[in-house]
């Protein structure tokens, strides 16, 4: 295979023993790309029992096993890795996802265009047994369909593109970005990601808008990709396909899309998301309950109101007075 413009470097970052097979699984799917990465970084949040594990079973492979050196969470986890990193691009892979094979040299082709600044790719949703009730899908029973709430289990929903196409913002189970954009933004917000079972997110969202305005700002062109062709597998635990984590998602959900229109604009913030409500949420209901599945139709008409809630209670005065934006990102790495 023809080797892409760029080098890579494949960051998973962990908080719990309890996903230690989903991290092997991870680290694994890297390592069994046609296309190699320039180092892969496994970056491990204020766990110490699980640094010297990660570390004892990484390190003779040639993973660089790094602790969280920021605030603790998910941002802070993954500014650790930037900092860290010497390929030309960041790839973010979940502990809980597996790369499907092809999927880094699909990540990282859309990179041969200098304008194109950041490349995601899909999730696929595993579920515990079949896909749950609380989370419908117009083909329940295809592994590779897509569903109107996938979000709230950090999977490609409905509505995203089916082809390769310009995107306001990526996913963070499987996404990339050049380290210049780090360089000249900064990394990811602190402040809204994630703690450990804390569902707080849209980290990636800001990120991604706070990139475009400033690349535009500078008169320069920019492009966030989204490329189907790269594949990932998302484990879904069982807590996740409960109605008590629906609501709580969809209500952290809107806490933090208010915590990005603070800092990036409600324009840009909540642009895809008015057209998600208006055309694809409508469609989801009305065909459960054409098929008979009241309690999914429910859970849409749900989370949708629940994430209204909370970006109504997030714009409240003092709501997201601690939301800050990160300086730019400090360089440890080649």
């Amino acid at each position: 295979m023809e080797s892409p413009a760029v080098t890579a470097t494949v960051v998973v970052c962990v908080y719990t023993e309890k996903r230690w097979d989903d991290i092997v699984a991870a680290v694994a799917s890297v390592a069994a790309q046609d296309v190699a990465a320039a180092e892969t970084l496994v970056i491990v949040d204020h766990n110490p029992a699980l640094l010297s594990r990660a570390q004892e079973e990484f390190g003779a492979h040639g993973v660089r096993v790094l602790p969280n050196a920021h605030k603790q969470g998910l941002s802070g986890a993954r500014n650790t890795a930037i900092a860290e990193a010497v390929g030309d691009v960041v790839v973010f892979l979940d502990d809980d996802a597996a790369a499907r094979p092809g999927w880094l040299a699909a990540l990282l082709a859309p990179y041969s265009d200098p304008t194109v600044k950041a490349v995601g790719g899909v999730a696929h949703p595993r579920w515990p047994v079949n896909r749950p009730r609380v989370l419908p899908g117009a083909a329940p029973y295809d592994p590779n369909a897509t569903g109107e709430l996938d979000w709230i289990v950090g999977c490609t929903y409905t509505g995203q593109p089916v082809r390769q196409a310009e995107v306001r913002n990526l996913m963070g189970c499987n996404m990339s970005f050049r380290r210049e954009v780090f360089e000249r933004v900064g990394g990811f917000a602190e402040d809204i990601g994630r703690i450990g079972k804390n569902p707080l997110g849209c980290e990636e969202t800001e990120l991604c808008i706070r990139a475009r305005q400033h690349y535009q700002r500078a008169g320069e062109k920019v492009r966030i990709v989204f490329e189907p062709a790269a594949v990932v597998d998302h484990r879904v635990s069982p807590d996740r396909v409960e109605w008590a984590y629906l609501r709580r998602r969809s209500w952290a959900e809107g806490l933090s899309k208010a915590a990005v229109s603070k800092l990036v604009g409600s324009d840009d913030a909540l642009s895809t998301e008015r057209s998600y409500v208006s055309r694809v949420l409508p469609i989801a209901v009305l065909r459960e309950l054409k098929e008979g599945r009241v309690s999914s139709a429910a859970a849409v008409v749900t989370a949708l109101a629940c994430t209204t809630a909370g970006y109504v209670r997030g714009k409240l005065p003092g709501a997201t007075s601690g939301v800050r934006l990160p300086a730019a990102a400090p360089r440890t790495g080649g």
